[in-house]
């Protein structure tokens, strides 16, 4: 049976929904409105396999008087990224005090070598694929002195690693509303049951997600809100 997750945006006025198959891998459709830094709706549509390495991501985002799209899937150890642009969205942003966005996509996609997970910004969804594949929701194992951190992407869902292990990734940051696709380094470490800590650059958070790895709450960004 499908599920289905909704979050409230606590950064801005906006919102995600997504409905999702995770019984082999993960098959999600979702949408996310935001009025920062100018009002948008970005759909996608992504497949992630049994190991919970991305597969594929379809993404448009559209506003007044643009629209944009970029499709991510690997191919032959890199990524193929293709993107699209309907209208002018640099325009639409500098019309209302925004810098320019650039160009959705990449021109670069070796820059992208290493990543196996895909970020969309602004979507507390994107965050559990390194979560589960990294293993962060089993039962964690005693960490040894030398195991403080980890360079390796990891695979699998069920081995569980050792609280405060951290993981460093390269993911395909996807930018919202530009659709610009950027590499980015990210941290994940598993703090005990429900909490995982999330580091990029100089940002760090610490999100509570359910047994699923599903987040419950990404502080400065969202909030999950269940049915009445």
């Amino acid at each position: 049976m499908p599920k289905s997750l909704f979050w409230a945006r606590t950064d801005t006025a906006g919102s995600e929904h997504v409905v999702f198959d995770d019984g082999a891998g993960l098959g999600a459709q979702g949408v996310v409105l935001a009025v920062d830094p100018i009002p948008y709706t970005c759909r996608y549509r992504l497949t992630v396999g049994p190991d919970w390495a991305t597969r594929r991501l379809e993404v448009e985002a559209e506003g007044a008087g643009w629209q944009r799209s970029v499709r991510l899937e690997p191919a032959g150890g890199r990524w193929r990224v293709t993107a699209g642009e309907q209208g002018d969205l640099d325009a639409a942003l500098r019309a209302a005090g925004h810098p320019a966005a650039g160009l959705p996509g990449t021109d670069d996609p070796d820059r992208l070598a290493g990543a196996v997970d895909i970020d969309l910004g602004g979507s507390p969804l994107f965050n559990t694929l390194p979560v589960r594949r990294l293993g962060l929701t089993a039962s964690p194992t005693t960490t040894s002195p030398s195991a403080s951190a980890s360079t390796e992407p990891g695979t699998g869902t069920g081995t569980g690693t050792g609280t405060g292990t951290a993981h460093r990734i390269t993911v395909a940051w996807v930018q919202v509303p530009s659709l610009m696709v950027l590499p980015a380094e990210q941290v994940y470490a598993a703090l005990g049951p429900g909490r995982v800590r999330f580091a990029s650059e100089t940002f760090t958070t610490e999100l509570d997600v359910d047994p699923g790895g599903w987040v419950l709450r990404y502080p400065g960004l969202a909030e999950r809100i269940a049915p009445r």
